[in-house]
């Protein structure tokens, strides 16, 4: 069966400001109630793409429920919240807030330029927000790296073997690719893999399902049956950030399901 392929250049992606226009985003998967972009995918409810030049703060505000990781792709990020918690993670790393009942935060930005990733993840609503929230942040050394060989390294991020775990089933893996080199992976039936270029370029698929992307495209691939998914970088090399989930969940609560 073939894969079912969605590619979203930043012109078909929302986008959104914060701080009088000092941070701009670009949304791969915005909120229901946006325009642009992919629509939830299964348990993966939000994705943006935030830059900052020099210092920029998105002021408190209050979560519930969701959980929400904030995954540092330059720079540094600072987060300060009602339970206490104040702290800064720098490139590579992580903020992960399991919001539960209920907890208001901010992010800060810091120095010349601060890129991050945050995306939303909808676990069973009526189980977690009856419970405590709970905050953590992880560096970058504290991520597994693994080299995949010829010209292939995957840190992961969330899901097995990561120091990220949380109560929604994903898997975030962020892939550096050499010039030429190839990722293959294994898509199970009724998954969604849903990725970024983060650098460079290249393609997704072979042959006559081969589709060339770019930084910053966003690609939804999905199939019926187990299927191999294949990325091949272009002759600069590429980074990618890609997301697994199921397709499918019966516990959602949140409109767009």
């Amino acid at each position: 069966m073939a894969l079912s392929m969605e590619i979203y250049p930043r012109s078909a992606q929302g986008s959104g400001a914060f701080d009088g226009g000092k941070i701009t985003e670009i949304k791969p998967i915005p909120f229901p109630h946006e325009s642009g972009g992919s629509r939830r995918l299964g348990p993966l409810l939000y994705w943006a793409w935030a830059s900052a030049q020099g210092d920029g703060v998105i002021g408190m505000h209050p979560h519930q429920g969701f959980e929400i990781m904030s995954y540092v792709l330059e720079g540094a990020l600072g987060h300060t919240d009602s339970a206490g918690n104040n702290r800064r993670v720098g490139t590579g790393g992580a903020q992960v807030m399991q919001t539960g009942s209920g907890i208001s935060h901010q992010e800060e930005m810091y120095g010349e330029r601060t890129e991050f990733f945050q995306i939303w993840f909808e676990p069973n609503l009526r189980e977690t927000l009856s419970k405590d929230p709970v905050y953590r942040d992880f560096e970058e050394e504290a991520f597994p790296v693994e080299d995949a060989g010829e010209g292939v390294r995957v840190k992961r991020v969330l899901g097995k073997d990561a120091p990220v775990q949380l109560e929604a089933r994903a898997q975030v893996d962020d892939i550096a690719l050499e010039a030429g080199a190839r990722h293959r992976a294994v898509l199970p039936a009724h998954e969604v893999l849903a990725a970024v270029v983060v650098e460079g370029a290249g393609a997704w698929g072979e042959g006559s399902e081969r589709r060339e992307v770019s930084q910053p495209d966003f690609a939804v691939i999905k199939s019926g049956e187990d299927a191999e998914v294949v990325f091949e970088a272009g002759e600069g090399g590429a980074r990618l950030l890609a997301i697994a989930v199921p397709l499918q969940v019966e516990y959602a609560l949140f409109a767009g399901r």
